[in-house]
């Protein structure tokens, strides 16, 4: 055998204790992540997590659509915050030693009530009159909570480029 043969034989030999080396590995690294992983039936977000991930996006999307008088769009995103914040207490019942349901329907209903028959009367200054309303609920929710750091304001712009938010019907 000559150099170059034994050159490509040692790299064939080389190459497939490699392969075999990584198939091993990558079957202990998934037995061990079966082994640790949780089960989605287990995991349950924090207070924290669904605000940021459920209803702050929804409270955006709420005001520019509503900015942009679309009020069919802002009715379909009133109801899926409403719809986000009733799976936030189902979720989480109490937070620090208080009822959920109790502290959000108090700084909430009213607002909701406002933004829905302003939206429905497309009246943008009663649905900015309730939309400051409803952020100043869950500046004082924050504050009752021990969360005061936490500030809601109206916002500036869209936090969704990538969403159209002007009517697409007359």
């Amino acid at each position: 055998m000559n150099s170059a043969s034994r050159f490509l034989s040692a790299v064939s030999i080389a190459t497939i204790v490699a392969l075999g080396i990584a198939v091993w590995t990558n079957a202990k690294a998934s037995e061990h992540e079966s082994a640790h992983a949780t089960s989605p039936a287990n995991y349950l977000p924090s207070v924290s997590d669904l605000m940021i991930a459920t209803i702050q996006p929804r409270h955006v999307k709420l005001w520019v659509a509503g900015q942009h008088h679309n009020w069919k769009l802002a009715a379909y995103e009133m109801e899926t915050l409403t719809g986000a914040f009733r799976r936030l207490i189902q979720a989480h019942p109490e937070e620090d030693g208080v009822a959920l349901k109790d502290i959000v329907d108090s700084v909430t209903q009213q607002p909701f009530a406002d933004l829905d028959q302003a939206i429905h009367a497309k009246d943008e200054t009663r649905f900015n009159k309730a939309y400051g309303d409803l952020t100043s609920g869950c500046n004082s929710c924050h504050q009752a909570l021990n969360h005061g750091e936490v500030v809601i304001r109206t916002p500036k712009d869209s936090a969704f480029p990538n969403q159209e938010f002007a009517p697409t019907e007359p």
